[in-house]
């Protein structure tokens, strides 16, 4: 905290010597140049810059610079690198505008860099309270800012939108954008349309009702605000959108407006200027089970879609529905790009999107008629889109109104929310793709509990069944991660490249014929566009979840990724034994930016302390309270701690804690004393005796772990 505080003394400082020193090609005051950044910039930026979070509005992630290529990669090394000192989540993509380079990090931190040197020009700590990590249902990270006419923007985890001056980093405005007694977060990057600040929020997964604003910025207004799900059916809806998603839910005992319906649009969002539609991507209903929130059937409007909006006013030109009545998580929040491809013989204008359901769809952007949608991951929840009427085929098997469904796609998807890229040249869209395998089990009863996880999926139960599988010789098969090259005319994949583990980076793609993209493992990678042949690589030693992107100063072009594992892969799976984490111990987060030319090689920084050999003490619960702690810890710990206790190191593995930490499982867990740092109190959901619980179980699992280690016994 003290070197912060130093940093923003020294805010006007940095500025000056910035001004003095910065790159010749640049004008002189850089900030100048920023304060006349608009629609217009924003639509069509300069080669060099990269002005929005896909970089301009279309959201390709595509990069015209070519001076890096197929023929030079191989000589790409490190030109600076900047540390966080985080230890979350990295998953911003960087803005560069002008010479100057804004990035967030975890906790909605923000930074400017000098983007030749990455030399720290000021930075800025929103200050979010610790106990927010507790409604974050996938980490505390944040995927970037906007800029707008000499300001930043960005969307706080506790829900606020700040406006930044962007030559010193001091706050305009700070807005609360949610309502404070629900579990609503951001994660999203702001977009920027028409002069208003565009952003969503997460927290379908706890008790919010999900909806997309657009603020004011000059003066951070509100200016509208589109719901995705109604409300209570007792009051009139908000609009004719509202009047008719209504007809698709219906009531039972369970009243899913007292608990808020869902549908966050917690990420995607894209804008074509010519037809001034907004198109934003929402997610799953709360709770998952659609049997459980709307019990007669129903498909649960707006849920999984896409959505076209006037930017100016939120009114619902079109929408389709990827997965109707959805009930196993597959939001459409995934990257939406806009595209012209030619089909059948006409040049359309399209929108694409590869959601969580495992299909890729091409469809019409100013009609939101589908075009075409096929498989780009294994899938058995369907067997295929109906062509017309644009819904899927549904298997019966999948949904899980009494018992237990097996489904491909898992909930993470067969791409979540890490950015693909579209290649004009190749005509390739490049997504980072996953094949998972997702066991839904329905929670009975499920009640309904304020703020807390309240998905009706019976994780507690579902452990179970994995642990029964691995006893047995049959555990489920690992999820697999892969970069695939999808052609959206044919619908046909044209290459692939397996990647070390399932939970990666996102990717860009430039006029030098490359495909960049990082992984679990801390390798960060160029491939060749047409073929996927790798062409280059380096171990950043750190995970690496955040897409790269691209820029120039004085006729050279960089490459520049956040390398910082996490998310809800990094939080609550199985320890990966690819992840980077597994071989160098440490999660703390770095920005590299890379030239031809530059450094070979990255030194890994120290491990971070907390997982040590001491043998924990002594077990005395009996095994009805170890059982009891099982159930208890997995419907509410294991989100953050993994799967049997097993932390991936995102957050402290609880199984080897040091020896002070087990006599203060009260003080942590009911009394907040670890607040600060994001382990929040629960003891508005979790008594005394549940505590106790909980710790006699995560003991056993750290005694199975120390015998394990001296040979007497395998670890689960």
């Amino acid at each position: 905290m003290k070197r912060i505080r130093l940093l923003r003394i020294g805010t006007v400082l940095l500025g000056a010597v910035y001004m003095s020193n910065v790159a010749q090609g640049a004008a002189n005051d850089p900030f100048k140049n920023i304060a006349t950044i608009d629609g217009t910039s924003i639509a069509n930026p300069k080669p060099e810059d990269w002005l929005s979070n896909g970089r301009d509005y279309r959201e390709q992630r595509f990069s015209p610079l070519a001076a890096i290529n197929t023929g030079n990669v191989k000589d790409l090394g490190v030109a600076w690198e900047f540390r966080t000192h985080s230890v979350r989540a990295l998953e911003a993509t960087p803005i560069v505008a002008n010479g100057v380079m804004f990035i967030s990090s975890a906790w909605s931190k923000v930074f400017a860099l000098d983007a030749k040197t990455g030399r720290q020009l000021w930075s800025y700590d929103p200050h979010v309270p610790g106990v927010w990590a507790r409604y974050a249902c996938c980490d505390v990270g944040n995927r970037g800012v906007a800029i707008w006419k000499g300001a930043v923007y960005v969307g706080t985890l506790d829900g606020r939108l700040v406006k930044l001056d962007a030559a010193t980093g001091k706050p305009a405005w700070d807005i609360s954008t949610i309502d404070r007694s629900k579990a609503y977060t951001i994660t999203g990057a702001p977009r920027i349309v028409k002069g208003l600040v565009i952003i969503g929020n997460g927290g379908a997964e706890y008790d919010a009702r999900g909806y997309v604003g657009a603020y004011d910025a000059q003066s951070g207004k509100l200016r509208w605000r589109f719901y995705v799900v109604p409300g209570d059916p007792a009051r009139p809806p908000e609009n004719a959108a509202m009047a008719a998603a209504l007809k698709t839910w219906s009531r039972g005992k369970f009243e899913w407006w007292k608990m808020g319906g869902g549908g966050a649009p917690w990420d995607s969002m894209a804008f074509d200027p010519t037809l001034d539609l907004l198109y934003v991507g929402t997610g799953n209903g709360a709770p998952w089970n659609r049997n459980m929130r709307s019990p007669a059937g129903g498909d649960n409007l707006y849920l999984s879609s896409i959505l076209a909006l006037r930017p100016e006013t939120g009114q619902l030109v079109w929408y389709y529905q990827t997965t109707p009545g959805d009930t196993w998580d597959f939001d459409s929040t995934s990257h939406m790009i806009l595209a012209d491809l030619p089909i059948g013989g006409v040049t359309r204008k399209v929108i694409i999107q590869a959601p969580k359901n495992g299909f890729f769809y091409v469809l019409d952007r100013e009609t939101g008629k589908l075009i075409s949608a096929k498989r780009y991951a294994v899938v058995t929840w369907a067997k295929g889109i109906d062509q017309t009427t644009g819904r899927p085929i549904e298997n019966p098997a999948a949904r899980y109104g009494n018992g237990a469904a097996v489904v491909m796609p898992s909930e993470t998807g067969g791409h979540n929310w890490q950015p693909m890229a579209f290649d004009p040249a190749t005509g390739l869209v490049y997504i980072p793709a996953m094949d998972g395998t997702g066991l839904f089990v329905p929670q009975k009863p499920f009640v309904y509990e304020p703020r807390a996880w309240n998905t009706g999926n019976d994780f507690a139960a579902i452990t179970g069944a994995i642990l029964g599988a691995v006893k047995t010789g049959k555990p489920p098969p690992p999820s697999l991660g892969y970069i695939k090259a999808w052609d959206p005319v044919t619908q046909k994949e044209v290459w692939h490249v397996p990647m070390a583990g399932s939970w990666n980076g996102g990717l860009l793609a430039t006029a030098g014929g490359l495909v960049f993209g990082g992984g679990a493992d801390g390798n960060f990678s160029a491939y060749d566009a047409r073929s996927g042949g790798k062409l280059w690589s380096i171990d950043l030693t750190t995970g690496i979840l955040a897409p790269p992107m691209s820029y120039a100063i004085d006729g050279e072009q960089y490459i520049a990724v956040l390398a910082g594992w996490g998310g809800a892969g990094g939080l609550s799976a199985f320890k990966d034994p690819h992840a980077a984490l597994s071989k160098y111990g440490t999660n703390e987060g770095r920005l590299f930016a890379f030239r031809l030319g530059g450094r070979q090689g990255v030194a890994a920084l120290p491990a971070e302390e907390g997982n040590i050999a001491v043998e924990p003490p002594p077990e005395t619960a009996d095994a009805a309270t170890v059982q009891r702690g099982f159930d208890v810890f997995h419907r509410n710990c294991s989100v953050c701690h993994g799967f049997f206790a097993q932390s991936e190191g995102v957050v402290p593995d609880l199984r080897t804690v040091r020896s002070a930490i087990w006599d203060s499982y009260d003080a942590i867990v009911l009394g907040g004393a670890l607040v600060d740092g994001g382990m929040a109190s629960f003891k508005d959901a979790l008594s005394k005796n549940d505590v106790a619980a909980i710790r006699a179980y995560v003991l056993s699992q750290a005694h199975a772990l120390w015998d394990a280690k001296k040979g007497k016994q395998p670890a689960h």
